[in-house]
């Protein structure tokens, strides 16, 4: 694993955002992924996220419209965008989901995914498929059902895994699980996951937790360094690495198996931070253009759009959004401030 970028000052360019060429920020940075919310609404409560009740949602006019969502898509095309992940809150929750996947496929992008709880997943596994999505990636953070149950605090087990079961059948492959390893209260299941990986065949992706949820709760003492995990499991299982950060920018470091099937992905996102190599931006369910998962400050494409802006008008909105991205999120670092917006407000 490569060492962390840490939080510095942006240079202040002579000249504003290009207005040519590909999406790059001031840092050199090309961004071909789009993470796009489509809701903020949830049917779980997980612990590390949200709290378990007086959840205020946003009124359901400040969200994006079927047809915004694809204009934003349609420009972030034309810009290099070749990756779009649909994400919440729960995507599934969003009645006009079908429909924006397929508007979203149409665009032409090379992949088209989506993060899930899978509460839903099973019953519309298949027509989003048909519609265009490609794959998914299902949020799982215990193999034990009353584990599962705690730390989701509604939904169960079973059904999420026979959403997958279901998504793999539907032709929505690979079936990426995500599992948020917190100490003390699922670490100890992390060679459980291990064995989930090489039994079924899909890649369990182990995500340090983050300083995301509602309640600003987080400490890091409650962190699993990705390392730790990579080591417990390679005890067991021996791992071997599949590709690197500059061949690679997604954000979890790949292992395979040396000896039998299976992958596991580790997200480091504090302990080993990926920002050097980071290819994202984010567009939350409301219109907010984010260049940070931890971005303090945001670009409104909803309020450009319902004024009357040109699709070149959002060209350079996103063009200046990406262009003031700083060089690392500084989680580390004594003056980073958590944002404002909990994890279900931004999309992961």
């Amino acid at each position: 694993m490569s060492t962390p970028v840490v939080l510095g000052r942006r240079p202040q360019p002579a000249d504003p955002a290009p207005a040519q060429g590909p999406l790059v920020d001031a840092w050199g940075r090309v961004h071909t992924d789009l993470r796009l919310s489509v809701t903020d609404r949830c049917n779980l409560r997980c612990t590390y996220c949200m709290p378990e009740e007086g959840v205020d949602w946003l009124p359901r006019g400040d969200l994006l419209s079927v047809e915004e969502i694809e204009r934003v898509a349609r420009v972030a095309y034309r810009l290099g965008v070749q990756s779009v992940r649909l994400t919440g809150g729960e995507p599934l929750l969003r009645a006009s989901l079908v429909d924006i996947v397929t508007r979203v496929a149409a665009v032409g992008f090379d992949d088209l995914a989506m993060t899930t709880n899978a509460m839903s997943l099973t019953a519309l596994a298949a027509r989003l498929a048909e519609a265009g999505l490609q794959r998914v990636n299902v949020s799982c953070d215990s193999l034990d059902p009353d584990r599962f149950a705690t730390i989701r605090r509604r939904g169960d087990l079973a059904t999420v895994l026979a959403a997958m079961d279901a998504a793999e059948r539907a032709g929505l492959n690979p079936v990426k699980v995500n599992v948020v390893v917190t100490a003390g209260v699922n670490d100890d299941e992390v060679l459980a996951f291990a064995r989930f990986a090489r039994d079924t065949g899909r890649v369990v992706r182990f995500i340090e937790y983050m300083p995301l949820d509602a309640q600003h709760a987080w400490d890091r003492h409650h962190i699993v360094p990705g390392a730790e995990i990579v080591r417990r499991i390679n005890e067991v299982w021996p791992l071997e690495p599949v590709g690197g950060r500059a061949d690679d920018p997604a954000p979890a470091d790949r292992y395979r198996f040396i000896e039998g099937d299976g992958e596991i992905g580790i997200i480091a996102s504090v302990t080993d931070a990926f920002c050097g190599t980071c290819n994202r931006l984010r567009l939350t369910a409301d219109g907010a253009i984010r260049n940070c998962l931890f971005a303090a400050e945001e670009w409104s494409a909803r309020d450009l759009l319902r004024s009357g802006g040109t699709d070149d008008d959002l060209d350079r909105l996103l063009r200046a959004a990406v262009w003031a991205k700083l060089p690392g999120h500084g989680i580390n670092d004594p003056s980073f401030i958590q944002p404002a917006r909990p994890m279900s407000r931004i999309g992961g």
